[in-house]
């Protein structure tokens, strides 16, 4: 969006993880104020200052979060708005370093684990779920399925992540 930037490019406006979104990890995507150029609440944020996040914003929450998190895109929407209290509570600095954190794992999980059909649920997973507890299931992957081919150690991690994972890893799709 013309004359729209920002300086966090982990976390938009409205709380999405952008560097673990499989359209930023795919080039299609540079997320709110990097190059999104459809984005309602860029568009919102630059017709009132150009908040970071919407949570600078005085009249946050507004009508545009009555349902942000009931359904999602192509990346999950469930954080959103404990996404940007984290931020409140723990500050920029520390929640970016943990998006890094996730990050690195996601690339490990993209490029030693993915047999072509778990980006979504590497996505999925790594938004949603506790970065000590990825931490563990990481270390338990990798001593026990390392040696695997990839097929078998693709589905192993995909079963581990479903049976450690205290939330639904799966998007929620708008019914049509």
């Amino acid at each position: 969006m013309k004359g729209f930037t920002r300086k966090n490019p982990y976390l938009s406006l409205c709380g999405l993880n952008c560097r673990l979104c499989p359209m930023q990890i795919s080039g299609n995507c540079g997320g709110c104020g990097f190059g999104n150029l459809g984005c309602p609440i860029a568009r919102c944020s630059r017709d009132r200052g150009g908040y970071e996040y919407c949570t600078q914003c005085p009249e946050y929450p507004c009508e545009k979060y009555a349902h942000v998190d009931d359904y999602d895109s192509f990346i999950t929407h469930r954080n959103q708005k404990s996404n940007l209290e984290k931020v409140q509570r723990i500050g920029e600095e520390a929640y970016i370093e943990e998006q890094k954190e996730k990050r690195l794992i996601l690339d490990r999980l993209l490029a030693d684990y993915n047999d072509g059909r778990k980006k979504t649920l590497f996505c999925v997973a790594v938004n949603l779920m506790d970065l000590q507890k990825f931490k563990e299931i990481m270390a338990q992957a990798d001593s026990e399925y390392r040696e695997l081919p990839l097929k078998e150690r693709s589905s192993a991690i995909a079963q581990l992540l479903k049976d450690k994972s205290d939330v639904e890893l799966k998007l929620r799709r708008k019914p049509e």
